[in-house]
């Protein structure tokens, strides 16, 4: 028997690790006060970055100047990871990315020697010239520090540990403004905010860092340096631990259930980095069926004796039905779309497997639900969200007005146990749901950021599942609904064109009748 050790539950998604840090003497912080233990503290880091950020070159010598020495590097990854609390962090990298980011006025020097060559005569050679100048003038001088942090003995896991912390102080509101973050693209989900705080705010100087780590990253973390591996239950128990402590879709209870999900008619799959070999980044769980699944209880909790032998015939249908992002500094870079597609070829042994879907989740539905029920209770006249005669049944169960009781069941887990309520709102359930993932939108793109995900990836709006996830995140967080996203291999390149150039969303018959249902009763 293997023993995956103590505690399988699930906690935050598996950090990367970084020396520890040395413990702090006891006395003041950095903090809103400024107190004269923090000034030192201030000071000591600007002369750490004057000293550990190399100076920017001019262009001509660009290629010429040689590389800081290793040990200035290694001093600011040490002070980095020295610094206990996230408000002091956030303070360095503010620092940072204020006094040593994009000299503006060469900016506009090299801009306006662009714009001069381009209303004159010129060879072409000289403009390019000009247009290389105005490129190396809009790099970040600190873009250099990180490029030779990268270079050292685990400096690429540091740097992705420093983006995580850069985007959980963006969350905490330590620091913020357009100039902090980047644009978030199509299937890119957004970081929520966490509350405010009142630590150090860092002006907007910082504007590109995440922006420029994001670029780094997904430029070293390419396909091309991605290792491929699968899972099995004789794989090392540090990385069956890591898969377990990481699942972020549905959390891992004991090693039986671990094992279940390595084992027949299972596969997980994860791709590791060159720079950390063996090391779990994102996480791909696979079910082998004969038919596209409408419930996760059927896959996770289905018990399969240990010495089932698959049976190839048998095996027709691939459901994705969890992918986890295991290093947070990671968001963002195009890690999910290549690993479902890596897995799609893999698969390709079994000769009858021909239907790909995934049975996903759906964030963010009952706090989407909870919030118009809420609006609608302040309304008076007829609902909009549900028909008369749903109204009146749903009425007699809960003993009141419509919207004001379900939005206190639906607050719950408790509904599921009347069975006759839960068969009264299957019906409104499922219309609104489907408006939630088909007409909600940000930006022109679906709101549901893992609808959004597989719709850029070209997969279709397949089917929307009642009581498909009965565990209390399932009833609590999507009113126990998940929907199948359908990846026809031949179509899913015209699919995800047509979603990211025109917002074309794909779906099913079902689905758009569902839809075509809500836009019945409803203004919205």
């Amino acid at each position: 028997m293997r023993v995956l050790g103590p505690g399988l539950t699930v906690r935050r998604l598996l950090r990367v690790r970084l020396p520890p840090r040395p413990p702090r003497p006891p006395g003041p912080r950095l903090s809103s006060g400024r107190p004269a233990a923090a000034g030192a503290l201030e000071r000591a880091m600007d002369e750490l970055l004057h000293r550990a950020v190399p100076a920017m070159p001019a262009y001509e010598l660009r290629e010429k100047t040689p590389a800081p020495a290793e040990n200035q590097c290694a001093d600011f990854v040490s002070f980095y990871c020295s610094l206990g609390e996230t408000a002091e962090r956030a303070e360095l990298l503010g620092r940072l990315a204020r006094g040593f980011g994009v000299d503006h006025g060469q900016v506009a020097e090299q801009s306006a020697g662009v714009l001069q060559l381009r209303q004159q005569p010129r060879e072409a050679a000289v403009l390019l010239q000009a247009e290389d100048r105005l490129r190396y003038a809009l790099v970040p001088r600190y873009r250099s520090l990180f490029h030779h942090i990268s270079k050292l003995d685990g400096g690429v896991r540091f740097l992705v540990q420093l983006r995580a912390d850069l985007l959980e102080a963006q969350a905490l509101k330590l620091v913020e403004g357009p100039h902090v973050r980047v644009r978030p693209r199509p299937g890119r989900p957004r970081t929520p905010g966490c509350g405010d705080s009142n630590g150090p705010h860092p002006p907007p100087c910082a504007q590109e860092m995440n922006g420029v780590l994001k670029n780094m990253l997904s430029e070293w973390f390419s396909s091309g340096f991605l290792k491929l591996e699968r899972v099995t239950w004789h794989s090392p128990c540090e990385v069956l631990q890591k898969i377990s402590e990481s699942e972020a879709v549905h959390p891992v209870k004991t090693w039986m259930d671990m094992k279940r999900r390595v084992g027949p008619y299972r596969r997980c799959y994860f791709f590791s980095h060159c720079s950390t070999p063996g090391e779990p980044l994102i996480v791909l769980h696979v079910a082998l069926t004969s038919e596209i699944s409408n419930s996760i209880q059927a896959i996770i909790v289905k018990e399969c004796p240990p010495s089932e032998t698959e049976e190839q015939n048998r095996i027709t249908t691939a459901i994705f039905y969890s992918i986890s992002l295991t290093q947070q500094g990671l968001q963002g870079v195009e890690l999910g779309t290549f690993l479902i597609k890596r897995v799609v070829k893999e698969l390709q042994e079994f000769p009858h497997l021909g239907t790909f879907s995934s049975l996903s989740p759906i964030p963010g539905f009952t706090k989407w639900l909870l919030g118009l029920l809420k609006s609608k209770a302040k309304e008076h006249g007829r609902s909009e969200l549900f028909t008369d005669s749903e109204c009146k049944e749903i009425s007699e169960i809960t003993g009141g007005p419509v919207h004001e009781t379900l939005k206190a069941f639906l607050s719950s887990s408790e509904w599921v146990k009347s069975e006759r309520l839960v068969r009264a709102l299957q019906a409104p359930l499922m219309r609104l749901c489907a408006w939630y993932l088909y007409g909600e939108k940000h930006r022109g793109y679906a709101l549901n950021p893992v609808a959004n995900f597989h719709l850029q990836n070209g997969a279709v709006m397949w089917r929307i599942n009642w009581m498909a996830d009965v565990s209390l995140r399932g009833i609590t967080g999507s009113c126990s609904l998940m929907v199948n996203y359908r990846y026809f291999l031949d179509q899913t390149a015209a699919n995800s064109t047509a979603y990211l150039g025109s917002k074309n969303i794909k779906a099913s018959e079902q689905v758009l009748s569902l839809v075509a249902q809500f836009q019945k009763n409803s203004k919205l």
